[in-house]
C-alpha cells in the first residue's frame, strides 16, 4: 500500500515501536471499508507529534492496533487564527468546518447572532468532521470546535491582544487592501449569518477596539463562501501561506 493512501488521527502519544489501539469505528473503516489487514502500512498523527508511519499489527472486525515506526513529517501547526461563524444549514456548516481545517485555523467557534437560523449544533459531530478533514488534507493539527455561544458573550470576553476581522456584508464593493488592516496572529475572522448582522451587533463590533472591518469583494457572498474567502485573504496577506 502507498504510504499516503490512508491517514488516521490517533489521540495517543507516539514513540518508535509503540503499539496504539484503534477505536471500533477506525477498525471498521480500515479493515471493512478500506480492506486493509495485518502488515499493511498507513500514516498516523495525533495533532502534536507530527506524522508517523505505522503498521497494522492486529486486525479484527471491530478492533485492532497499529505499531508506530518512524516520524515522516514534523508537527506543523497553523497560525493562531480563529474562525467565528454563525451556523447555517447542516451541509453548508460541514463545508465551513472542512474548509477551515484545510485552509489552516487554530480554533473554530460557532456563534449565535440575532439572525442565526440554526439554533443548535452537534459539537461532537463537527469535531469529528474536523478530524476527517485533517486526515484527508494531510494536516498534522486538528482545530478545536467549540460549543455554540452567543456572540455577545464571546465579545464580552474578547482577548485584548487578538485582532477581530469583522467581515461586513454591508461593505460589499468597498475598496479594501487586506494588508492595510490585517496585523497577523493572534487574530480571528468573524462571518455573520445569512440574514446579516443586526444594527446592535454591528454597533457592538464597531466599538470593539480590536475589531477591524473587511470587505470581501464587490458582491455579497454566501456565508460558507465568505468564510473561505476571508481565511484565504488572511492567510495570503499575513498567514503561513507566505512562508
Amino acid at each position: 500500500m502507498g504510504e499516503g493512501k490512508i491517514r488516521l488521527f490517533l489521540d495517543h502519544d507516539f514513540s518508535p515501536g509503540q503499539t496504539v489501539p484503534l477505536r471500533p469505528d477506525q477498525a471498521h473503516y480500515l479493515f471493512a471499508v478500506m480492506r486493509r489487514g495485518a502488515g499493511d502500512a498507513l500514516l498516523v498523527f495525533n495533532g502534536r507529534d507530527g506524522e508517523w508511519l505505522a503498521e497494522v499489527t492486529e486486525a479484527r472486525k471491530r478492533a485492532g492496533a497499529v505499531t508506530v515506526q518512524e516520524r515522516t513529517r514534523p508537527q506543523l501547526d497553523p497560525p493562531d487564527l480563529w474562525l467565528l461563524f454563525a451556523p447555517i444549514k447542516k451541509a453548508r456548516t460541514d463545508f465551513i468546518v472542512e474548509k477551515a481545517v484545510e485552509l489552516g485555523v487554530a480554533r473554530i467557534q460557532p456563534v449565535s447572532t440575532r439572525f442565526t437560523n440554526a439554533e443548535r449544533i452537534r459539537r461532537d459531530r463537527l469535531q469529528a468532521h474536523a478530524v476527517e478533514a485533517a486526515e484527508q488534507c494531510g494536516a498534522t493539527f486538528v482545530p478545536e470546535v467549540a460549543d455554540l455561544a452567543p456572540l455577545d458573550r464571546v465579545l464580552s470576553g474578547w482577548p485584548a491582544g487578538r485582532q477581530l476581522v469583522f467581515c461586513d456584508e454591508a461593505r460589499a464593493g468597498a475598496a479594501t487592501d487586506p494588508r492595510a488592516v490585517l496585523t497577523g496572529a493572534p487574530a480571528a475572522v468573524l462571518i455573520g449569518p445569512e440574514g446579516g448582522f443586526s444594527d446592535d451587533e454591528r454597533g457592538r463590533l464597531s466599538a470593539l477596539p480590536q475589531a477591524v472591518s473587511l470587505a470581501l469583494g464587490p458582491r455579497i457572498l454566501r456565508a460558507d463562501t465568505a468564510a473561505v474567502a476571508a481565511i484565504t485573504l488572511w492567510q495570503s496577506a499575513v498567514g503561513d501561506w507566505r512562508r
